[in-house]
């Protein structure tokens, strides 16, 4: 029906589809840049500066966006504005289309294709921060447990997190991760995302990867035992993909592992998983946290990766792993399709 409708517009008004979808592009630059000075919307958005100049004009007019001292942002009654034409602006932009291909090529439940290539805009990786928090919003009715890894792409969604609602969450570390950079260990991201979202978190204070004896005499510790039990039985997963070698070269892994992963080529990596590009098991490092089983049980697996660089990782976690909604972006998502081609 939206298809259609879009279709008949096209032909009777092609001019004003035009002018809509520019100043769309327009407002949702200064919502992702904002607050922005007229320079800044000129080269991200590469529109004439004169253009630029009236559009802010009358975009304020419109009270749908203000300025600052720092430059113009969204109001709030620019960000309904934006919300309200999302739909329409994915079918008039194609991005309905390629999120409905991605679904069947990947065999994955919803997928939602942000606008871009986060492998060269920073933005694009908080824009799909701000999805991953605005899909939980919708979906969240109740008190639920969420469990989160770490990386950079959790820590955007640590960076765009809000209250949800009235019903509390409880944020855990799916895995423990001391080792990491500080800024994007689970433990920092789940105390980050409680503390914007106005809800309760657990820390997991242990190293990853873990030797088969620390392991089991984790395993004795109540009181780690019984966190384990919390995050293996979260409600929602929400979760990274790593590229194979990257991750393993990030978490020093010893030399000998790097030329198993090498040799068995691995792709990707994900809950200390290693897979190559049939979705097969290359290696496991012992982790404190979920592992692969432990997906089965749980409803909610969410997993937000982007980046052309990215693609050949997604598709062979995806091929493995458990994943109900993937969140990426529409450079990804065109590299998956292309080589599935």
């Amino acid at each position: 029906m939206m298809e259609q409708l879009i279709n008949d517009q096209k032909k009777l008004f092609p001019d004003l589809l035009e002018q809509m979808q520019r100043r769309y592009e327009l407002l949702l630059k200064i919502s992702l840049f904002g607050p922005i000075g007229r320079r800044g919307i000129v080269e991200q958005t590469g529109f004439a500066e004169r253009y630029v100049r009236n559009e802010i004009d009358h975009l304020q007019s419109l009270q749908l966006i203000e300025s600052t001292t720092k430059g113009v942002v969204v109001t709030e009654q620019g960000k309904d504005v934006l919300r309200d034409l999302l739909e329409f602006q994915n079918e008039l932009t194609g991005i309905s289309t390629l999120e409905k291909q991605l679904q069947q090529t990947l065999q994955v439940k919803k997928v939602i294709v942000v606008p871009g290539n986060s492998d060269e805009n920073e933005f694009i990786k908080h824009a799909l921060g701000r999805e991953a928090v605005h899909y939980l919003k919708q979906m969240i009715d109740r008190d639920v447990t969420i469990a989160v890894t770490g990386g950079t792409t959790m820590a955007a969604v640590a960076d765009a997190m809000i209250p949800f609602s009235n019903h509390h969450c409880l944020f855990v570390p799916a895995r423990g991760g001391l080792g990491e950079r500080v800024e994007n260990q689970a433990n920092t991201i789940v105390a980050k995302m409680a503390q914007a979202e106005k809800g309760y978190y657990n820390l997991l204070h242990v190293p990853d990867p873990l030797s088969e004896t620390l392991y089991r005499s984790l395993l004795e510790e109540n009181s780690l035992n019984e966190t384990l039990q919390v995050i293996q039985q979260a409600d929602i997963v929400l979760h990274g993909i790593g590229d194979a070698l990257t991750m393993a070269q990030r978490r020093k892994t010893e030399q000998h592992v790097l030329e198993k992963l090498q040799k068995g080529n691995a792709v990707s990596e994900a809950f200390g998983y290693y897979f190559d590009a049939d979705g097969q098991i290359v290696h496991k490092v012992r982790t404190f946290g979920i592992q692969l089983e432990d997906l089965t049980d749980i409803n909610n697996v969410i997993t937000v990766a982007g980046g052309k660089s990215k693609a050949n990782a997604i598709t062979s976690y995806m091929k493995q792993g458990k994943s109900d909604v993937l969140i990426t972006d529409e450079a990804a998502a065109l590299e998956i399709l292309a080589t599935k081609q």
